[in-house]
């Protein structure tokens, strides 16, 4: 079979696994089509048109060629090709360059991805790496709502940033369960190693996602108030009310954080308690039996010049004296809670 030429794009109506839609609107939000690669310079020429573009990890030569096509900045195409970058926002001229954490459950633990977003006037293009589901349903969204997504690009950018948040939401309740599970040996008074590494494992996760989520709340910010040639006003909004839900996730983390180090704390203070319990009480038991092994000692010593030896009563006295030493300690230890 001949193979295609290397200069051919792909075309977006028979996707590769790298390019998941390539689509162009009009200027009322209304969806005009799919289109190939070579036919977005086409679209952006046309001023009532703008192209939204969703890939996933794309390799050098298809970055290179969206460079071509939206005339992107070297740097910002440089950080798109490096898939381990903080988050962020960057301008560069009449484009924005945003870098977001994504977080899922794979196999029953948190995995983190990236998502690259390129937004101009007429186009935003979305790059996913890693641990990140597809951004499909947050187009549909759109386009079900033309009259909103005739705001252009900008609400396009709101709705895979607001897609981002929520589906960090119920990974923040899974976790506030785990630790509702977990309370009950929290206060146990048997040592479990498994409960305290379960702790330090979701708090280690806890940290993790929030260098994913507080970093996403200065992007959020600037958003609201700064690139007015990027971003309409109208949308504006709608990033302030993301914004707010990265903060409550962001509060929600810092309080199970707190959490998390107090129940370690109190587990290792509980265990602690037990502890002393024992060692008081084996102290208890070792006073009570120190006083007959004391008493014996000192009779079993072989001296002729003892004069209780050769009394008929030196025996009985000697069981008498040494029993009611033992209940008296064994009194006294009770009432301070010993034995």
């Amino acid at each position: 079979m001949a193979e295609a030429p290397a200069s051919a794009a792909p075309a977006c109506s028979a996707p590769t696994p790298m390019v998941v839609n390539c689509v162009a609107y009009s200027n009322q939000g209304r969806r005009i089509g799919d289109i190939t690669i070579d036919e977005i310079s086409d679209v952006l020429a046309r001023p009532d048109q703008f192209v939204w573009v969703g890939l996933h990890e794309p390799d050098a030569p298809l970055l290179d060629k969206l460079q071509e096509e939206f005339g992107l900045h070297d740097l910002a195409i440089e950080d798109a090709k490096n898939a381990h970058q903080r988050p962020k926002i960057e301008s560069y001229g009449d484009s924005l360059f945003i870098v977001a954490q994504t977080a899922q459950f794979v196999a029953s633990r948190i995995e983190f991805g990236e998502t690259h977003v390129f937004l101009g006037r007429n186009y935003i293009v979305t790059i996913r790496h890693g641990a990140s589901l597809s951004y499909a349903p947050a187009r549909r969204g759109c386009e079900q709502t033309p009259d909103l997504l005739a705001f252009g690009p900008s609400y396009g950018l709101y709705s895979v940033l607001d897609f981002i948040v929520d589906n960090i939401l119920p990974i923040v309740r899974n976790f506030r369960e785990q630790l509702q599970d977990l309370e009950e040996d929290i206060f146990q008074d048997t040592f479990k190693r498994q409960t305290i590494r379960s702790l330090y494992e979701l708090k280690k996760e806890l940290v993790s996602l929030r260098l994913a989520v507080a970093p996403l709340q200065d992007v959020l910010n600037q958003l609201v108030r700064l690139y007015p040639g990027l971003i309409r006003d109208e949308v504006r909004p709608y990033f302030r009310d993301v914004s707010d839900h990265a903060t409550r996730i962001n509060e929600s983390i810092d309080t199970m954080r707190e959490m998390l180090s107090a129940a370690i704390s109190i587990n290792t203070a509980v265990v602690g308690a037990a502890q002393n319990e024992v060692v008081k009480r084996l102290a208890g038991w070792a006073a009570l039996l120190a006083a007959p092994t004391l008493m014996t000692s000192w009779y079993g010593m072989n001296f002729h010049q003892m004069p209780e030896l050769d009394k008929a009563w030196g025996y009985p006295a000697m069981i008498v004296l040494t029993a009611s030493i033992c209940g008296g300690l064994f009194v006294l230890l009770r009432r301070a809670r010993w034995l």
